[in-house]
């Protein structure tokens, strides 16, 4: 048991899915897994194991932005044993091409936030995806016919900017959306040399302004997860 997650030992599988969102964690758990059961209720951050396709797999949910999300990695990986993590998010894109429901894989994740700062003195520190279950992800989506996006995403600590045009300056060196998570994901997973990896859902534009519900955030993201759940 570590301070915010209640499981026992053995309790948590060691590849782990991660939305933000705990209700998510709960509607993955029940619509995809089999066998499960909840090994976490503590602050509402639900968390459950099962099997898919026979293997054990846990869903996480982390909260949002990068300091919630790195307390329940740090405790994932240091003291459950999780060696696989991939972020099952959604994203506002930043590019006229990608529209809602569209995939988005990163490759790696500029950040706004200063989690980096204090490690590494004058210097920009670059987090990326684990290649192993990157391209275990895209070989998924291209044999199943799924079009993706890959490339840089932004992972922001303000959802609500002052300058709702600030995006277009990400956006014209390609940066392809936002988020708030992926950029502390990839950056601990580093750290513990454990492999980690952000599969997006764009649930809104900020070119178009469309976006979709609350209902629709937390229920109708299966693809990304078929995706993350056949790369485990």
């Amino acid at each position: 048991m570590s301070t915010h997650i209640a499981a026992k030992a053995g309790e948590i599988a060691e590849a782990v899915l991660l939305p933000g969102d705990p209700m998510r964690a709960k509607w993955i758990a029940e619509t995809f897994l089999e066998d499960t059961y909840c090994y976490n209720e503590v602050r509402g951050m639900l968390g459950f194991t099962g099997t898919y396709k026979g293997k054990r797999v846990s869903v996480q949910g982390t909260g949002m932005g990068i300091p919630s999300a790195l307390i329940y990695c740090h405790e994932l990986i240091n003291d459950y044993g999780v060696k696989k993590l991939i972020r099952v998010g959604s994203a506002g894109s930043y590019q006229p091409d990608i529209k809602l429901y569209d995939i988005v894989i990163a490759m790696a994740a500029s950040s706004t936030s200063g989690i980096n700062n204090s490690r590494f003195i004058n210097a920009d520190y670059s987090p990326t995806a684990d290649f192993e279950l990157f391209y275990k992800a895209a070989t998924y989506a291209k044999k199943a016919n799924i079009p993706i996006k890959a490339g840089n995403v932004l992972s922001a600590d303000e959802f609500y900017e002052d300058d709702p045009e600030a995006y277009k300056q990400w956006a014209n060196f390609g940066v392809l959306c936002v988020e708030m998570e992926a950029a502390g994901l990839y950056t601990v997973a580093a750290k513990h040399q454990v492999q980690a990896l952000a599969i997006l859902t764009i649930s809104d534009s900020l070119v178009t302004k469309a976006q979709t519900s609350a209902k629709q955030r937390e229920q109708t993201f299966s693809t990304m997860i078929e995706i993350a759940l056949n790369t485990l």
